[in-house]
């Protein structure tokens, strides 16, 4: 099972790339560094819409921002991802077994009710 901090962690990750936008700004971050208002210009919504949509990435810690003057340049961190990915694939490997695991004492039952 995962300690409470690590969690944490997935629960901010997971909730933070659960909007499509903000999924759409880590695509866009994994072009490299962008300032915040380059961000704001591919999408639909106001400039303090996508601040806040980077807030979250933020606490996440999925993004970094560095402030350069009046320019905020906001870079992808893809440790979190890693992270996130990592579970995942354990839960599919311990989903797999079991799933394994029912489909052969489905078909040992199947197999002796035949008999």
């Amino acid at each position: 099972m995962v300690d409470g901090d690590r969690s944490e962690n997935l629960d901010g990750i997971f909730s933070a790339i659960s909007d499509p936008t903000r999924r759409a700004i880590l695509q866009q971050l994994g072009q490299g560094p962008e300032r915040v208002t380059e961000i704001a210009r591919r999408f639909p919504v106001s400039l303090n819409a996508v601040s806040k949509h980077l807030i979250v990435l933020e606490r996440a810690g999925l993004v970094r921002r560095e402030i350069r003057g009046r320019d905020h340049l906001c870079s992808l961190n893809g440790q979190p991802l890693r992270e996130a990915s990592a579970w995942i694939e354990r839960m599919r490997g311990y989903w797999e077994e079991r799933l394994d695991a029912l489909e052969r004492h489905i078909a040992a039952k199947q197999k002796a009710g035949r008999k």
